[in-house]
């Protein structure tokens, strides 16, 4: 992956972001940090990335938009940088991974990014720690104008519904 311009991020970011370990890393007005960093996917038919968002000291966040806006700007100069595609799970902690996808969603449905990007989201059967059945979600986000947009897509749907139909 091509490292991400700091400086172009923070023209239009409201948080300053900046980068430490190979992440990329703001801080809000209350003191929570957040941690961005990208990991590459072995997908064999096109360079794919998960994009990670951690809140590593679990600190309850009020509703604050600039830390949408800061992470748009971070996806958006991660698409300047890297033509590819990101893939996005939301995390299981306290179970509130349905809570993080709407939230993500909101996030990334802004008019601009719809334009440009394809943003699908889904959930995936699986079983948690404690034997029961549970719902992971995943979303895909390519930019409309990908070379392979089309196979992105069909590949996606085909490895969701794989790996929802090895699920009880």
């Amino acid at each position: 992956m091509e490292p991400l311009n700091i400086s172009r991020i923070n023209i239009n970011a409201p948080y300053k972001v900046w980068n430490e370990d190979q992440s990329y890393r703001f801080e809000t007005d209350n003191g929570i940090s957040y941690v961005v960093d990208f990991d590459s996917d072995d997908n064999p038919y096109f360079r794919c990335y998960w994009f990670n968002l951690t809140n590593p000291r679990h600190a309850k966040s009020p509703g604050d938009l600039k830390i949408a806006q800061t992470v748009v700007c971070i996806i958006e100069e991660f698409f300047h940088q890297n033509p590819d595609v990101l893939l996005y799970m939301c995390s299981t902690d306290n179970g509130q991974q349905a809570q993080r996808s709407r939230l993500f969603l909101h996030w990334f449905s802004g008019y601009e990014q719809q334009q440009r990007y394809l943003l699908r989201t889904t959930d995936v059967k699986s079983i948690g720690p404690d034997g029961k059945p549970t719902r992971d979600y995943v979303a895909l986000i390519v930019q409309r104008t990908h070379p392979q947009f089309e196979e992105i897509i069909a590949r996606f749907d085909s490895e969701i519904a794989m790996f929802n139909d090895f699920k009880p």
